[in-house]
């Protein structure tokens, strides 16, 4: 494993543990160059996921974008970036037990509203105005009013 701070191929494990939930192993690493420590996981490698978009083009799973999408809709809400890992998690967790090698996004926009809906409510709203691309302030206001009806 290179260090990230000088480049050095050659690092010891300092310490290891289970992380999310078993499914990798986080590793404190020291570079035995600089002596620097960084943090690296192993997970499981998985077969690659295609996701299909609406306009039935395809595009490999990143879960970066992900991500940053949950990120976008909690940004200025109490929700820790832990959390939002934690929802990503959850997300794929599902994603890679349902044995589909191609998932649609609309299937991945719906289980992000799910989670989100749980987790903050102003979120779960953000997300579903882009990703549904509410057209004007009535199809806001019947999304609110479906949460509220909900409540």
């Amino acid at each position: 494993m290179k260090c990230p701070f000088c480049g050095y191929a050659d690092s010891k494990v300092v310490d290891s543990r289970p992380a999310d939930e078993g499914s990798s192993i986080r590793r404190r690493r020291e570079c035995l160059k600089c002596g620097k420590r960084f943090t690296t996981y192993e997970t499981i490698e998985r077969t690659p996921l295609m996701l299909v978009k609406r306009d039935g083009t395809r595009q490999p799973y990143d879960r970066q974008k992900l991500l940053n999408g949950i990120i976008k809709a909690c940004e200025k809400r109490p929700v820790s970036i832990q959390r939002m890992e934690e929802l990503v998690n959850k997300i794929e967790q599902r994603l890679f037990s349902s044995l589909d090698y191609e998932i649609s996004s609309k299937l991945i926009g719906e289980m992000v509203m799910e989670e989100l809906r749980s987790v903050d409510e102003v979120a779960y709203v953000r997300f579903a105005s882009v990703y549904r691309q509410f057209k004007d302030i009535n199809t806001f206001m019947e999304e609110l009013n479906m949460l509220i009806k909900d409540k």
